[in-house]
Protein backbone atom coordinates (compact mmCIF):
# COMPACT_ATOMS: atom_id res chain seq x y z
CA UNK A 1 0.00 0.00 0.00
CA UNK A 2 3.03 2.03 0.36
CA UNK A 3 3.04 2.96 -3.29
CA UNK A 4 -0.23 5.03 -3.37
CA UNK A 5 -0.18 6.46 0.18
CA UNK A 6 0.55 10.02 -0.94
CA UNK A 7 -1.94 9.40 -3.78
CA UNK A 8 -5.55 11.07 -4.14
CA UNK A 9 -7.68 8.24 -2.64
CA UNK A 10 -9.95 6.81 -5.18
CA UNK A 11 -12.80 5.04 -2.37
CA UNK A 12 -14.49 6.70 0.43
CA UNK A 13 -14.52 4.28 3.18
CA UNK A 14 -15.78 6.27 6.20
CA UNK A 15 -15.11 3.37 8.88
CA UNK A 16 -11.64 3.46 7.97
CA UNK A 17 -8.82 5.97 9.98
CA UNK A 18 -5.62 4.52 7.70
CA UNK A 19 -3.50 6.86 6.02
CA UNK A 20 -3.18 10.14 6.20
CA UNK A 21 -5.60 10.76 3.84
CA UNK A 22 -8.44 8.81 5.53
CA UNK A 23 -7.24 10.61 8.60
CA UNK A 24 -7.55 14.03 7.49
CA UNK A 25 -10.83 13.43 6.57
CA UNK A 26 -11.91 12.21 9.86
CA UNK A 27 -10.12 15.09 12.17
CA UNK A 28 -11.26 17.50 9.16
CA UNK A 29 -15.50 16.45 9.46
CA UNK A 30 -15.08 16.49 13.19
CA UNK A 31 -13.53 20.08 13.83
CA UNK A 32 -15.93 21.20 10.97
CA UNK A 33 -18.51 19.71 13.85
CA UNK A 34 -17.33 21.96 16.69
CA UNK A 35 -16.95 24.56 14.48
CA UNK A 36 -20.44 24.54 13.67
CA UNK A 37 -21.17 24.32 17.35
CA UNK A 38 -19.08 27.01 18.54
CA UNK A 39 -21.19 29.54 15.81
CA UNK A 40 -24.25 28.76 16.51
CA UNK A 41 -24.28 27.32 20.27
CA UNK A 42 -25.62 30.66 21.32
CA UNK A 43 -28.54 30.29 19.35
CA UNK A 44 -30.73 27.54 21.10
CA UNK A 45 -30.10 30.16 24.40
CA UNK A 46 -31.71 33.15 22.93
CA UNK A 47 -34.33 32.88 24.80
CA UNK A 48 -32.23 32.81 27.58
CA UNK A 49 -30.22 36.23 26.45
CA UNK A 50 -32.96 38.06 24.85
CA UNK A 51 -34.72 37.96 28.70
CA UNK A 52 -31.37 39.24 30.92
CA UNK A 53 -30.56 41.39 28.15
CA UNK A 54 -33.97 43.20 27.03
CA UNK A 55 -33.33 42.58 23.50
CA UNK A 56 -36.03 43.82 21.23
CA UNK A 57 -36.91 41.66 18.16
CA UNK A 58 -35.34 43.68 15.87
CA UNK A 59 -31.90 43.78 17.90
CA UNK A 60 -32.02 39.67 18.09
CA UNK A 61 -32.38 40.01 14.07
CA UNK A 62 -29.19 42.30 14.17
CA UNK A 63 -27.58 39.82 16.37
CA UNK A 64 -28.75 36.80 13.87
CA UNK A 65 -27.24 38.91 11.25
CA UNK A 66 -24.03 39.40 12.69
CA UNK A 67 -23.33 35.91 13.06
CA UNK A 68 -23.31 35.47 9.35
CA UNK A 69 -21.81 38.52 8.27
CA UNK A 70 -18.68 38.37 9.28
CA UNK A 71 -18.19 34.69 7.97
CA UNK A 72 -18.95 36.42 4.29
CA UNK A 73 -15.64 38.60 4.83
CA UNK A 74 -13.44 35.90 6.25
CA UNK A 75 -14.16 33.00 3.54
CA UNK A 76 -13.14 34.93 1.15
CA UNK A 77 -9.44 36.14 2.96
CA UNK A 78 -9.39 32.11 4.31
CA UNK A 79 -9.78 30.95 -0.07
CA UNK A 80 -6.82 32.63 -0.47
CA UNK A 81 -4.82 31.91 1.91
CA UNK A 82 -5.28 28.51 1.56
CA UNK A 83 -4.18 28.51 -1.82
CA UNK A 84 -1.12 30.09 -0.66
CA UNK A 85 -0.33 28.91 2.98
CA UNK A 86 -1.90 25.16 3.17
CA UNK A 87 -5.21 24.57 5.05
CA UNK A 88 -2.94 22.86 7.78
CA UNK A 89 -1.64 26.35 9.23
CA UNK A 90 -4.50 28.26 8.39
CA UNK A 91 -7.14 26.23 10.11
CA UNK A 92 -5.07 25.84 13.03
CA UNK A 93 -5.07 29.50 13.61
CA UNK A 94 -8.53 29.91 12.55
CA UNK A 95 -9.50 27.74 15.62
CA UNK A 96 -7.33 29.50 18.21
CA UNK A 97 -8.20 32.96 17.08
CA UNK A 98 -11.73 31.86 17.46
CA UNK A 99 -12.28 30.26 20.76
CA UNK A 100 -11.58 33.49 22.49
CA UNK A 101 -14.75 35.62 21.24
CA UNK A 102 -16.70 32.30 21.87
CA UNK A 103 -15.21 31.55 25.48
CA UNK A 104 -15.75 35.27 25.97
CA UNK A 105 -19.16 36.22 25.04
CA UNK A 106 -20.34 35.27 28.54
CA UNK A 107 -18.82 38.82 29.36
CA UNK A 108 -20.96 40.50 27.46
CA UNK A 109 -23.60 43.09 29.59
CA UNK A 110 -25.19 44.81 26.75
CA UNK A 111 -26.90 44.46 23.67
CA UNK A 112 -24.02 46.30 21.88
CA UNK A 113 -20.76 44.20 23.38
CA UNK A 114 -23.51 40.88 22.85
CA UNK A 115 -23.54 42.20 19.28
CA UNK A 116 -20.09 42.20 18.95
CA UNK A 117 -18.93 39.00 20.47
CA UNK A 118 -21.55 37.96 18.10
CA UNK A 119 -19.54 39.50 15.19
CA UNK A 120 -16.48 37.77 16.21
CA UNK A 121 -17.45 34.19 16.50
CA UNK A 122 -18.97 34.53 13.07
CA UNK A 123 -15.70 34.47 11.66
CA UNK A 124 -15.54 30.64 12.82
CA UNK A 125 -17.72 29.78 9.94
CA UNK A 126 -14.65 30.22 7.33
CA UNK A 127 -13.92 27.01 8.82
CA UNK A 128 -15.96 25.02 5.90
CA UNK A 129 -13.98 26.30 3.26
CA UNK A 130 -10.72 24.87 4.77
CA UNK A 131 -12.97 21.75 5.32
CA UNK A 132 -13.93 21.92 1.60
CA UNK A 133 -10.29 22.87 0.41
CA UNK A 134 -8.91 19.61 2.80
CA UNK A 135 -11.04 16.94 1.38
CA UNK A 136 -10.90 17.57 -2.21
CA UNK A 137 -7.41 17.44 -2.07
CA UNK A 138 -7.03 14.27 -0.14
CA UNK A 139 -9.87 12.79 -2.75
CA UNK A 140 -9.84 12.12 -6.68
CA UNK A 141 -11.80 13.59 -9.07
CA UNK A 142 -14.18 10.81 -9.50
CA UNK A 143 -15.46 10.82 -5.77
CA UNK A 144 -14.49 14.50 -4.84
CA UNK A 145 -18.34 15.22 -4.59
CA UNK A 146 -19.16 12.73 -2.20
CA UNK A 147 -15.84 13.23 -0.26
CA UNK A 148 -16.47 16.37 0.39
CA UNK A 149 -20.53 16.47 0.87
CA UNK A 150 -19.92 13.93 3.29
CA UNK A 151 -17.42 15.53 5.15
CA UNK A 152 -19.50 18.88 5.04
CA UNK A 153 -22.39 17.08 5.82
CA UNK A 154 -21.03 15.32 8.95
CA UNK A 155 -19.98 18.84 10.49
CA UNK A 156 -22.93 20.55 9.56
CA UNK A 157 -24.83 17.96 11.77
CA UNK A 158 -23.44 20.51 14.76
CA UNK A 159 -25.86 22.36 13.50
CA UNK A 160 -28.61 20.03 15.05
CA UNK A 161 -26.43 18.89 17.65
CA UNK A 162 -25.81 22.26 19.52
CA UNK A 163 -29.45 23.07 19.23
CA UNK A 164 -29.71 19.65 22.13
CA UNK A 165 -26.59 20.37 23.46
CA UNK A 166 -26.30 23.97 24.66
CA UNK A 167 -29.68 23.68 26.28
CA UNK A 168 -28.97 20.87 28.20
CA UNK A 169 -25.11 21.99 29.41
CA UNK A 170 -26.73 25.21 30.40
CA UNK A 171 -29.66 23.33 32.62
CA UNK A 172 -27.12 20.57 33.79
CA UNK A 173 -24.71 23.60 35.13
CA UNK A 174 -28.37 24.95 36.30
CA UNK A 175 -29.46 21.54 37.80
CA UNK A 176 -25.60 21.55 39.73
CA UNK A 177 -26.25 24.47 41.28
CA UNK A 178 -22.90 26.13 40.10
CA UNK A 179 -25.11 28.81 38.16
CA UNK A 180 -28.31 30.81 37.99
CA UNK A 181 -30.54 29.99 35.09
CA UNK A 182 -30.50 33.64 33.75
CA UNK A 183 -26.65 33.24 33.87
CA UNK A 184 -26.20 29.49 32.33
CA UNK A 185 -25.88 30.26 28.83
CA UNK A 186 -22.75 32.67 29.96
CA UNK A 187 -21.02 29.72 30.87
CA UNK A 188 -22.48 27.13 28.81
CA UNK A 189 -20.50 28.74 26.04
CA UNK A 190 -17.38 27.95 27.32
CA UNK A 191 -17.57 24.35 26.74
CA UNK A 192 -17.39 24.98 22.70
CA UNK A 193 -14.94 27.57 23.09
CA UNK A 194 -12.21 24.80 24.63
CA UNK A 195 -13.43 21.92 22.19
CA UNK A 196 -11.82 24.56 19.92
CA UNK A 197 -8.65 25.07 21.08
CA UNK A 198 -8.27 20.81 21.26
CA UNK A 199 -9.04 20.11 18.13
CA UNK A 200 -6.77 23.25 17.01
CA UNK A 201 -4.38 20.87 18.59
CA UNK A 202 -5.51 17.83 16.84
CA UNK A 203 -5.37 19.65 13.60
CA UNK A 204 -1.12 20.60 13.70
CA UNK A 205 -0.38 17.42 15.15
CA UNK A 206 -2.09 14.84 12.82
CA UNK A 207 -2.86 16.33 9.22
CA UNK A 208 -0.97 17.60 6.54
CA UNK A 209 -1.58 19.63 3.51
CA UNK A 210 -1.67 17.61 0.90
CA UNK A 211 -1.20 13.81 0.47
CA UNK A 212 2.25 14.18 -0.60
CA UNK A 213 3.30 16.22 2.49
CA UNK A 214 2.41 19.92 3.64
CA UNK A 215 3.05 22.51 1.11
CA UNK A 216 6.22 24.16 2.36
CA UNK A 217 7.95 20.62 1.56
CA UNK A 218 6.16 20.85 -2.01
CA UNK A 219 8.72 22.97 -4.78
CA UNK A 220 5.48 23.95 -6.71
CA UNK A 221 3.90 25.67 -3.56
CA UNK A 222 6.58 28.89 -4.13
CA UNK A 223 5.41 28.97 -8.15
CA UNK A 224 1.79 28.54 -6.45
CA UNK A 225 2.01 31.76 -4.38
CA UNK A 226 2.90 34.28 -7.30
CA UNK A 227 -0.82 33.45 -8.96
CA UNK A 228 -3.74 35.31 -7.45
CA UNK A 229 -6.64 32.53 -7.28
CA UNK A 230 -8.76 34.87 -6.36
CA UNK A 231 -9.14 36.58 -9.55
CA UNK A 232 -8.78 33.38 -11.56
CA UNK A 233 -11.93 31.93 -9.59
CA UNK A 234 -13.87 35.54 -9.80
CA UNK A 235 -13.68 35.54 -13.61
CA UNK A 236 -15.57 32.34 -14.38
CA UNK A 237 -18.81 33.44 -14.43
CA UNK A 238 -19.74 29.51 -13.17
CA UNK A 239 -18.07 30.48 -10.12
CA UNK A 240 -21.26 33.14 -9.56
CA UNK A 241 -23.68 30.24 -10.20
CA UNK A 242 -22.79 28.20 -7.68
CA UNK A 243 -22.51 31.18 -4.86
CA UNK A 244 -26.19 32.72 -6.14
CA UNK A 245 -27.34 28.68 -5.93
CA UNK A 246 -25.57 28.32 -2.20
CA UNK A 247 -26.87 31.59 -1.50
CA UNK A 248 -30.17 29.64 -2.02
CA UNK A 249 -29.32 26.45 0.16
CA UNK A 250 -27.09 27.25 2.37
CA UNK A 251 -27.90 30.35 3.31
CA UNK A 252 -31.44 29.15 4.33
CA UNK A 253 -29.53 26.42 6.13
CA UNK A 254 -28.02 28.80 9.14
CA UNK A 255 -31.36 31.58 9.23
CA UNK A 256 -33.64 28.39 10.21
CA UNK A 257 -30.08 27.41 12.66
CA UNK A 258 -30.46 30.62 13.78
CA UNK A 259 -34.59 31.09 14.26
CA UNK A 260 -35.81 27.27 14.38
CA UNK A 261 -35.76 27.01 17.82
CA UNK A 262 -37.57 30.65 18.56
CA UNK A 263 -39.85 29.93 15.67
CA UNK A 264 -41.36 27.26 17.43
CA UNK A 265 -40.88 28.40 20.68
CA UNK A 266 -43.22 31.82 19.84
CA UNK A 267 -45.37 30.50 17.28
CA UNK A 268 -46.46 26.95 18.86
CA UNK A 269 -45.47 27.55 22.49
CA UNK A 270 -42.39 25.01 22.74
CA UNK A 271 -40.71 24.64 25.94
CA UNK A 272 -36.93 26.21 25.55
CA UNK A 273 -35.74 22.63 25.16
CA UNK A 274 -38.30 21.36 23.45
CA UNK A 275 -38.08 23.92 20.29
CA UNK A 276 -34.13 22.73 20.54
CA UNK A 277 -35.18 19.73 20.20
CA UNK A 278 -37.60 20.10 17.10
CA UNK A 279 -34.95 22.10 15.56
CA UNK A 280 -32.40 20.01 16.02
CA UNK A 281 -34.07 17.80 13.33
CA UNK A 282 -33.17 20.10 10.74
CA UNK A 283 -29.79 20.22 11.56
CA UNK A 284 -29.57 16.19 12.16
CA UNK A 285 -30.56 15.97 8.41
CA UNK A 286 -26.99 16.18 7.66
CA UNK A 287 -25.63 13.19 8.89
CA UNK A 288 -26.85 11.93 5.79
CA UNK A 289 -28.43 13.95 3.44
CA UNK A 290 -25.28 16.31 2.32
CA UNK A 291 -23.77 12.98 1.66
CA UNK A 292 -26.34 11.90 -0.65
CA UNK A 293 -26.75 15.29 -2.43
CA UNK A 294 -22.94 14.45 -3.61
CA UNK A 295 -22.97 10.69 -4.06
CA UNK A 296 -25.63 11.21 -6.31
CA UNK A 297 -24.14 14.43 -8.34
CA UNK A 298 -21.01 12.73 -8.93
CA UNK A 299 -23.33 9.26 -10.15
CA UNK A 300 -24.92 12.31 -12.41
CA UNK A 301 -21.60 13.88 -13.30
CA UNK A 302 -20.20 10.44 -14.91
CA UNK A 303 -23.08 10.15 -16.69
CA UNK A 304 -24.34 13.58 -18.01
CA UNK A 305 -21.32 15.87 -17.59
CA UNK A 306 -20.96 19.02 -15.45
CA UNK A 307 -24.20 19.92 -16.94
CA UNK A 308 -26.36 17.40 -15.62
CA UNK A 309 -25.26 17.85 -12.39
CA UNK A 310 -26.12 21.55 -12.22
CA UNK A 311 -29.45 20.38 -13.59
CA UNK A 312 -29.66 17.94 -10.40
CA UNK A 313 -28.84 21.15 -8.08
CA UNK A 314 -31.48 23.35 -10.18
CA UNK A 315 -34.26 20.72 -9.57
CA UNK A 316 -32.92 20.61 -5.87
CA UNK A 317 -33.22 24.09 -5.70
CA UNK A 318 -37.10 24.07 -6.76
CA UNK A 319 -38.44 20.84 -4.86
CA UNK A 320 -36.17 23.33 -1.56
CA UNK A 321 -38.33 26.15 -2.77
CA UNK A 322 -41.64 24.76 -2.67
CA UNK A 323 -40.84 22.76 1.05
CA UNK A 324 -40.32 26.14 2.69
CA UNK A 325 -43.79 27.50 1.08
CA UNK A 326 -45.70 24.49 2.62
CA UNK A 327 -43.61 24.96 5.92
CA UNK A 328 -44.94 28.71 6.25
CA UNK A 329 -48.46 27.73 5.62
CA UNK A 330 -48.37 24.70 7.66
CA UNK A 331 -50.73 25.27 10.77
CA UNK A 332 -50.07 22.43 12.50
CA UNK A 333 -47.10 21.23 14.56
CA UNK A 334 -46.87 18.09 12.69
CA UNK A 335 -47.06 18.97 9.47
CA UNK A 336 -44.42 21.82 10.20
CA UNK A 337 -42.13 19.08 11.47
CA UNK A 338 -42.88 17.58 8.39
CA UNK A 339 -42.51 20.33 5.95
CA UNK A 340 -39.21 21.19 7.90
CA UNK A 341 -37.73 17.79 7.09
CA UNK A 342 -38.66 17.78 3.43
CA UNK A 343 -37.17 21.12 2.67
CA UNK A 344 -34.14 20.35 4.90
CA UNK A 345 -33.39 16.88 2.91
CA UNK A 346 -33.84 18.95 -0.35
CA UNK A 347 -31.96 22.02 0.75
CA UNK A 348 -28.57 19.73 2.52
CA UNK A 349 -28.36 17.73 -0.92
CA UNK A 350 -28.70 21.18 -2.96
CA UNK A 351 -25.77 21.88 -0.45
CA UNK A 352 -24.35 18.83 -1.40
CA UNK A 353 -24.33 18.99 -5.23
CA UNK A 354 -23.21 22.63 -4.99
CA UNK A 355 -19.64 21.76 -3.55
CA UNK A 356 -19.23 18.54 -6.07
CA UNK A 357 -19.59 20.99 -8.70
CA UNK A 358 -16.94 23.41 -6.90
CA UNK A 359 -13.48 21.78 -7.58
CA UNK A 360 -13.80 21.40 -10.77
CA UNK A 361 -14.05 25.04 -11.87
CA UNK A 362 -10.44 25.73 -11.64
CA UNK A 363 -8.05 23.30 -9.85
CA UNK A 364 -5.44 25.83 -9.41
CA UNK A 365 -7.90 27.55 -7.17
CA UNK A 366 -9.71 25.34 -5.38
CA UNK A 367 -9.72 27.41 -2.29
CA UNK A 368 -10.55 30.66 -3.75
CA UNK A 369 -13.71 29.20 -5.59
CA UNK A 370 -14.54 27.35 -1.86
CA UNK A 371 -14.16 30.78 -0.44
CA UNK A 372 -16.26 32.59 -3.08
CA UNK A 373 -18.97 30.12 -3.19
CA UNK A 374 -18.72 29.54 0.51
CA UNK A 375 -19.33 33.69 0.86
CA UNK A 376 -22.19 33.62 -1.36
CA UNK A 377 -24.18 31.20 1.12
CA UNK A 378 -23.47 33.65 4.17
CA UNK A 379 -24.93 36.97 1.94
CA UNK A 380 -27.72 34.92 1.87
CA UNK A 381 -28.25 34.25 5.17
CA UNK A 382 -27.57 37.98 5.97
CA UNK A 383 -30.53 39.34 3.25
CA UNK A 384 -32.42 36.59 4.78
CA UNK A 385 -31.71 38.22 8.68
CA UNK A 386 -33.11 41.61 7.21
CA UNK A 387 -36.34 39.70 5.88
CA UNK A 388 -36.61 38.19 9.14
CA UNK A 389 -35.88 40.87 11.09
CA UNK A 390 -38.91 43.04 9.14
CA UNK A 391 -41.58 40.76 9.11
CA UNK A 392 -43.64 38.31 11.15
CA UNK A 393 -41.39 34.65 10.57
CA UNK A 394 -44.30 32.67 8.90
CA UNK A 395 -44.51 35.35 6.14
CA UNK A 396 -40.72 35.47 5.89
CA UNK A 397 -40.58 31.66 5.24
CA UNK A 398 -43.27 32.58 2.68
CA UNK A 399 -40.86 35.00 0.88
CA UNK A 400 -37.80 33.17 0.95
CA UNK A 401 -39.60 30.02 -0.02
CA UNK A 402 -40.74 32.40 -3.10
CA UNK A 403 -36.78 33.26 -3.45
CA UNK A 404 -35.23 29.70 -3.20
CA UNK A 405 -37.80 28.42 -5.95
CA UNK A 406 -36.95 31.03 -8.30
CA UNK A 407 -33.27 30.71 -8.19
CA UNK A 408 -34.29 27.25 -9.10
CA UNK A 409 -35.56 28.36 -12.43
CA UNK A 410 -32.84 30.75 -13.06
CA UNK A 411 -30.09 28.43 -12.38
CA UNK A 412 -32.07 26.09 -15.08
CA UNK A 413 -32.23 28.77 -17.42
CA UNK A 414 -28.32 29.26 -16.79
CA UNK A 415 -27.71 25.90 -17.22
CA UNK A 416 -29.58 25.48 -21.18
CA UNK A 417 -27.39 28.50 -22.11
CA UNK A 418 -24.16 27.06 -21.16
CA UNK A 419 -22.80 24.53 -24.31
CA UNK A 420 -19.42 24.85 -23.97
CA UNK A 421 -17.02 23.18 -21.94
CA UNK A 422 -14.23 25.45 -20.53
CA UNK A 423 -10.68 25.75 -18.37
CA UNK A 424 -11.06 23.63 -15.48
CA UNK A 425 -14.14 22.13 -15.95
CA UNK A 426 -14.61 18.23 -15.71
CA UNK A 427 -17.70 17.20 -18.37
CA UNK A 428 -17.63 13.33 -18.07
CA UNK A 429 -16.15 9.96 -15.98
CA UNK A 430 -13.30 9.54 -18.35
CA UNK A 431 -12.20 12.93 -17.84
CA UNK A 432 -12.70 12.75 -14.37
CA UNK A 433 -10.79 9.93 -14.22
CA UNK A 434 -7.96 11.42 -15.82
CA UNK A 435 -8.00 14.87 -15.17
CA UNK A 436 -4.99 15.29 -12.90
CA UNK A 437 -5.64 17.52 -9.75
CA UNK A 438 -3.59 20.32 -8.01
CA UNK A 439 -1.76 18.26 -5.69
CA UNK A 440 -1.13 15.43 -8.36
CA UNK A 441 0.51 18.62 -10.07
CA UNK A 442 2.31 19.04 -7.33
CA UNK A 443 3.29 15.65 -6.64
CA UNK A 444 4.53 15.23 -10.19
CA UNK A 445 6.92 17.85 -10.16
CA UNK A 446 8.37 17.05 -6.77
CA UNK A 447 9.39 13.41 -8.29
Amino acid sequence: MSFISNQPLTKLNIFSGRGIQMRTFHITWLTFFFCFVAWFGIAPLMPLVSEQLHLTKAQKGNVAIAAVSATIIARLIIGRLTDKYGPRKIYTWLLVICAFPVIFIGLADSYITFLLFRLGIGVIGASFVLTQFHTSVMFAPKIKGTANATAGGFGNTGGGATQILMPLIAAGLVGAGWVSQADSWRYAMIFPGVMLLVMAWLYWKYTKDTPAGNFDELPQTEKGKKENTFLMAAKDYRTWILTVAYAACFGVEITVDNFAASYFHDNYKASLIFAGLLASVFGWINIFARALGGIVSDKVGNKFGFNGKVSLLAILLLLEGAGIMLFANSRELVMAIMMMFFFGLCLKMANGATYSIVPFINQKAVGSVAGIVGAGGNVGAMLIGFLFKSMPYSEAFLYLGGSVFATGVVVMAVRLMSKKTESGEVVNAEEQQTGQSLVMQRVAINK
